[in-house]
């Protein structure tokens, strides 16, 4: 479980503790739903990370709502949207094993994270990780209309390890991550993903290519 669990759930324990001596057990039930709520929302799975080479994995739980190409300054990107909602892990894990090369947070509006104008708009967080096999990935932690707080637990320069958790966003939000044009995408609009234990793409090694230019990690903030 994430500390933050722990904090709210015991808190909300102790405020049901006070409420039941004041005023018996009708008092503490709202409490105590509260905090049971708190310690199942921050929960953290242990999850069977797939070891393929050039698989890219969900940096999180949700359903995927978006999967489309985009043409940048650096080339053609593949940007695969999953939106969480507050019934999901929201857990953050690394979709490949690589080092951290940018890291760039941009204070926002918060809109409902499954607006298309939530990933421009909203509070959110971008890290670009090159990747050990050859190319650059990046993921964007975007807070929703009930989010209030992204939380990144890595620095640039920093080596991750494929599904390695990294941070997590506080109720309703949505996570993109942005591939190469040349991954071959593995997951569709409507599909469920687990952080870290579904392969959102592949990459061949015949199709790896050295990560590009600074002007790529500028695409989104």
């Amino acid at each position: 479980m994430v500390r933050d669990g722990y904090f709210y759930g015991l808190a909300l324990a102790a405020v049901a503790g006070m409420a039941w001596a004041l005023a018996g057990w009708p008092g503490a039930i709202v409490p105590l739903l509260l905090a049971a709520f708190f310690l199942w929302f921050f929960r953290d799975p242990e999850r069977a990370i797939p070891g393929g080479p050039g698989q890219i994995v969900s940096p999180a739980d949700g359903r995927v709502t978006e999967v489309t190409r985009l043409l940048t300054p650096a080339g053609e990107q593949q940007r695969v949207s999953i939106f969480l909602s507050v019934f999901d892990v929201h857990v953050n894990r690394s979709p490949v094993a690589g080092v951290v090369r940018e890291v760039r947070y941009r204070k926002g509006e918060y809109l409902n994270a499954l607006n298309p104008d939530s990933a421009v708009r909203n509070e959110q967080n971008l890290a670009v990780v090159d990747c050990d096999e050859g190319y650059q990935v990046q993921f964007v932690q975007i807070a929703g209309l009930l989010a209030r707080r992204i939380v990144f637990a890595k620095r640039v320069g920093d080596r991750l390890r494929r599904g390695e958790r990294v941070g997590l966003i506080k109720f309703g939000s949505r996570t993109d991550l942005l591939l190469p044009g040349h991954a071959e995408v593995m997951v569709k609009v409507g599909d469920r993903v687990r952080g870290g234990a579904s392969i959102v793409a592949q990459v061949s090694a015949a199709e790896a290519e050295p990560p590009p230019g600074k002007e790529l990690a500028e695409l989104r903030v």
